[in-house]
């Protein structure tokens, strides 16, 4: 055999013991596919679940389903979702089922988190209905014989005069299961019918009734009870037990043992409760000192620093002149979710698993809990059921991984783990403590330079392998802990906010990365937002006082966005920020930032009170203004501003964790108290400024940083004092006003 002169390879294959040459020679026998050409880009999470049925089906019968990968976490995302598909497919929000996150029906959104739901799943589903609300139309054109503009949809049908098709007429007709196209022609803002009316909320009444509303609600026949006994602390390990009496005890299915990891299984759930108090006394631990030194935190923190990373950097900052310099501080602080966290879990006598759980990334749960048990991740479905508290990473997923443990050692018994008080408050991941450090200067009343370092763990731990579980980290054979690492996005982590909106020509932001987490940390609603904007915001009023101009009107000289100073001027002007200081023992502060300089924009003014004998201080009024893009349900953007205010309230007055050096101390409300409705402020208003036609831009965790900095400037304002350590107690209070 000659070689072609334009042989460009050859392959040397076995076949059956013969050496066969064989040859590949350009335009000769085949020609080479060109590279497949980029898919086009689709709105939001379009883009990863292309097919138009992973978000819509319309049956024969008309029934029409709509699945979003989000999960509803109490901030009302089912019934704005909704509204969104109604919106396009012209029918009620009664005539939709939705489901949500759920491993084997709905499209993998990753977590539900960062205000991104609207975003990334609204968007979604807005652009594939509005695509199938065209096809149904298409279809009735053809059938009726008439332009599709001639066309009107009522009731789930579509009709030209009196004739009539059906939507499941007409969707046993198309295929759904096709891609979906750039470029969906949305409802004009001048059409829109749903989107931006105040629909009552459909996750409610079950939850004001005492109905079934959540996972620590659900009930399955045959279902056991079991409870978890953790460690007394952080790497505590389990030396010896002698369960036998456990074992006797009424109701007990059994004890598991798997190394650290220790539960007791029981029919009943008090019988569960009353056997895990009774196999932790007779169990036997030793425990080693791993907490840091709470009295001097900031220290510690400073410490633990191992790597630098530059968040941002524009111009040569130089600080010559006057300049401001100051460094603030954040505890590390809980969810505090009401109900502590709960899972379920059944192990089919096929080897196939469910779990139900409060997570908020079901298909990162899904991976985690296979890992952990050895399992192909298709053999684990998880399905997402409230929980009674979350907005961050609290202990549903390692409740459901406990869950998840038991129920494979009990095949064909669906068991239920409920996490006690103390199990939540101890071992739940913290929102990080974090240190800020501001250095400003001025020229001419503007800022000119602007230094901002922030060390901080880093805000992400959730499940998206098994390391991430306490059950898995607790097995005989533990899982792990993988390295954390520094990233640094357009959204921010421990970062997130530290970039300052307002025009300032020379500044440098640095994140000082901590990779060592001496307390379990993970997400808490916002992130680094809250500590970030509570030391930006703080020092903007400093640098106000500085230049001798008003707060309000320093912020508006260094904000370029006009969306940014339209929510600025809104909350100015319905608070009355012209009239003045209150009184002489109230005091007066403002605040702005936009959520992750990407997201929505919010600024708000605050009145406090302030006891000089006692510190104690109350938040009397707020009024807010927020931009989230088009507003989908008003009502709903009003009740996650207001509960956004009132969190970061309670975070920023009372909400620290405690701890020893060898313990976490903070174990229930008297050790960890939160915000209660004797100190819930008289007013709270929030102005929104919709924006038809433009983006969902989310709303959960806008207001939780500027909140924290208005209350702030609102006791600089009143006392004269500066207040720099986080949460302003009391206590603190009063040392700074020296009374």
């Amino acid at each position: 055999m000659n070689a072609h002169p334009d042989l460009s390879r050859r392959n040397l294959l076995k076949a059956g013991g013969a050496l066969v040459v064989a040859f590949s020679i350009p335009g000769a026998f085949a020609q080479e596919a060109p590279p497949a050409a980029p898919k086009p880009k689709l709105p939001g999470s379009l883009n990863d679940a292309r097919l138009l049925d992973a978000w819509i089906r319309i049956d024969a019968q008309g029934h029409i389903t709509v699945f979003t990968g989000k999960a509803e976490l109490g901030q009302g995302i089912r019934t704005a979702l909704l509204q969104v598909a109604a919106e396009e497919l012209e029918v009620e929000p009664r005539d939709i089922e939705l489901v949500t996150a759920d491993s084997a029906r709905t499209p993998n959104e990753g977590y539900t988190a960062g205000s991104q739901s609207m975003q990334n799943s609204g968007t979604a589903i807005r652009n594939a209905a509005a695509q199938v609300r065209a096809m149904l139309y298409a279809e009735a054109a053809k059938r009726l014989g008439v332009p599709a503009e001639q066309l009107k949809a009522s009731g789930k049908s579509i009709s030209a005069g009196p004739q009539s098709l059906s939507y499941g007429e007409l969707a046993a007709a198309i295929d759904l299961h096709v891609e979906a196209t750039p470029g969906a022609v949305l409802k004009k803002p001048d059409a829109l019918k749903v989107i931006g009316t105040d629909l009552k909320r459909v996750d409610i009444p079950a939850k004001v009734t005492g109905g079934a509303a959540y996972v620590q609600d659900l009930r399955l026949d045959g279902m056991l009870h079991a409870r978890v006994v953790r460690p007394p602390s952080y790497g505590a390990s389990l030396d010896s037990l002698d369960a036998s009496g456990v074992e006797k005890m009424p109701g007990v299915v059994t004890v598991v043992r798997d190394g650290n990891f220790l539960a007791v299984v029981a029919q009943k759930e008090f019988q569960s409760v009353a056997a895990m108090r009774a196999l932790s006394e007779a169990a036997r631990w030793t425990e080693r000192e791993a907490l840091p030194d709470e009295t001097d935190l900031p220290k510690v923190l400073v410490g633990l620093e191992r790597e630098v990373g530059t968040v941002a950097q524009s111009g040569s900052p130089t600080f010559a002149g006057d300049s401001f310099e100051a460094t603030f501080s954040r505890p590390y602080q809980m969810h505090g979710s009401i109900g502590p966290s709960c899972g379920v879990a059944l192990m089919g006598q096929d080897g196939s698993l469910t779990v139900w759980s409060h997570t908020q990334g079901v298909f990162p749960d899904r991976q985690a809990i296979s890992e952990m048990l050895g399992l192909p991740p298709e053999r684990v479905h998880v399905i997402h059921v409230e929980g009674s508290g979350c907005y961050g990473h609290n202990g549903a997923d390692d409740a459901a991984a406990d869950a998840a443990l038991i129920a494979s050692k009990l095949p064909g018994r669906p068991v239920r783990v409920q996490w006690m008080r103390e199990q939540e408050h101890a071992w739940e991941p913290y929102g990080p403590a974090m240190l800020m450090k501001v250095r400003a200067s001025l020229a001419n009343g503007r800022i000119d330079n602007w230094a901002f370092d922030v060390w901080s763990n880093t805000h992400n731990t959730r499940p998206g392998g098994a390391a991430a579980l306490l059950a898995a980290q607790s097995k005989a054979n533990p899982v792990a802990a993988k390295p954390a690492k520094m990233e640094i996005t357009p959204a921010g982590n421990g970062d997130r906010n530290s970039i300052p909106l307002y025009a300032i020509p020379n500044k440098n932001i640095l994140w000082h990365f901590l990779p060592d987490m001496p307390l379990r940390v993970s997400a808490l609603r916002g992130l680094g937002a809250y500590a970030n904007v509570f030391a930006i915001e703080s020092s903007m009023d400093e640098l106000a006082a500085k230049a001798n101009v008003d707060p309000v009107a320093f912020r508006l000289a260094h904000l370029e966005d006009p969306r940014a100073r339209a929510v600025v001027e809104r909350a100015a002007e319905r608070f009355g920020w012209s009239k003045g200081a209150p009184g002489a023992d109230r005091g007066r502060g403002f605040a702005f930032a936009r959520y992750k300089n990407i997201a929505a924009y919010l600024a708000i003014a605050v009145e406090v009170e302030v006891e000089r004998e006692t510190g104690r201080t109350r938040l009397v009024r707020a009024v807010s203004a927020i931009d989230s893009g088009q507003a989908v349900n008003p009502d709903g953007i009003i009740n996650q501003t207001e509960g956004g205010i009132l969190q970061a309230m309670s975070w920023t007055l009372y909400e620290a964790v405690t701890f020893d050096r060898t313990r976490i101390t903070s174990v229930d409300w008297a050790s960890y108290p939160i915000l209660r409705f004797a100190s819930v402020p008289d007013s709270v208003e929030v102005h929104i400024i919709d924006r038809p036609g433009q983006p969902f831009l989310g709303t959960g965790e806008a207001a939780h940083g500027p909140t924290v900095a208005a209350i702030a400037n609102a006791i600089r304002q009143m006392t004269g004092k500066r207040l720099y350590d986080l949460p302003l107690t009391r206590q603190r209070v009063k040392a700074a006003i020296g009374v």
